[in-house]
Formats: C-alpha cells, sequence, structure tokens
C-alpha cells in the first residue's frame, strides 16, 4: 500500500490529457474516439461517463480492502479527486457536487484510483477517517440479502 504522500506518484504516470487544467479548473481525459489501441490494453485514462455524465465508484478501505461505499462521479468530482487526492462525489439526489466528509468530518484521503477494464468503472482507495455511512456505520453496506420462509429479507450483519 501507498501512504498519503505518495497519492501523486499514483496518478503522475496517467498521460498529461489526463491531468487537471489548474488555470481552467476542467480535467481534459483522453478521447476514446481517438485512442488506437483497445481500450483494454492502452495506458491513456480515458474514462466512459455514462449517459447522464456519470462513473460508479466503488470505495474501499486501504488498510482492510473493505468495502465502503458506492457513489458516483463526473468529469468535475473525478478531476477534483485527481488535484486534490481527497474523494469528491456527485450527488444525484441533491444534483450537486460534494466532498466526502465536509459536513460530518468522516474524509476520504485517497490513495489510488483504479479503473477497470474498460474504463466505465472506478475504486477508489481511500484513507477512511471515521465512518463512511451516513447511517453512521462504517461501511454502507451492513445488511445482507437472505433467502427466508416469505421470499427475502434483510439481515443486518455485526
Amino acid at each position: 500500500m501507498r501512504n498519503g504522500s505518495d497519492f501523486m506518484a499514483v496518478i503522475a504516470p496517467l498521460p498529461a490529457a489526463a491531468m487537471v487544467r489548474a488555470m481552467t479548473g476542467k480535467t481534459v481525459f483522453a478521447d476514446r474516439d481517438a485512442i488506437d489501441a483497445a481500450i483494454e490494453e492502452t495506458a491513456e485514462f480515458a474514462p466512459k461517463f455514462d449517459a447522464d455524465g456519470l462513473i460508479p465508484v466503488a470505495v474501499t478501505e486501504a488498510g482492510t480492502g473493505q468495502f465502503l461505499m458506492l457513489a458516483y462521479m463526473n468529469a468535475e468530482t473525478l478531476s477534483k479527486t485527481i488535484e486534490t487526492g481527497e474523494a469528491w462525489y456527485w450527488s444525484r439526489s441533491r444534483q450537486k457536487l460534494w466532498r466526502k466528509g465536509e459536513t460530518s468530518g468522516n474524509m476520504q484521503q485517497v490513495r489510488e484510483i483504479r479503473t477497470d477494464c474498460d474504463q466505465d468503472a472506478i475504486e477508489l482507495v481511500v484513507d477512511q477517517t471515521g465512518p463512511a455511512c451516513h447511517t453512521h456505520r462504517q461501511s454502507c453496506f451492513y445488511r445482507s440479502v437472505v433467502k427466508d420462509q416469505d421470499g427475502v429479507a434483510l439481515k443486518f450483519r455485526k
């Protein structure tokens, strides 16, 4: 695992087109259509945002590998995350940017940003301060779906 000070070392190998343009506050990612190689084999960062301009983000704890939460980013929040080393997301319910922990103090310091094979999902590996869930639980995934006599139910995990 990398320590927080190594965060930029993880980002540095990305092509210049993927870096934040500090003067404009915008990020220019590689153009997916201009990449000659198969997206699964390229070293260029060209995230694929959905029709709403979002990409799903799985968040895991650096020290334990625990799955903490699922959120969404747009190009701006992904850029801010790269620029600051802190997790920024797009709130679909509030329709606004939010920095994880801005009101609760339960921050996420990003250690590594990963993308899947076709670059349509992101994983953030973070150092989580306090609980990740708004319910004050360590993970948002604190219930399991179980079969019972009536079909299915939720079982609270310890």
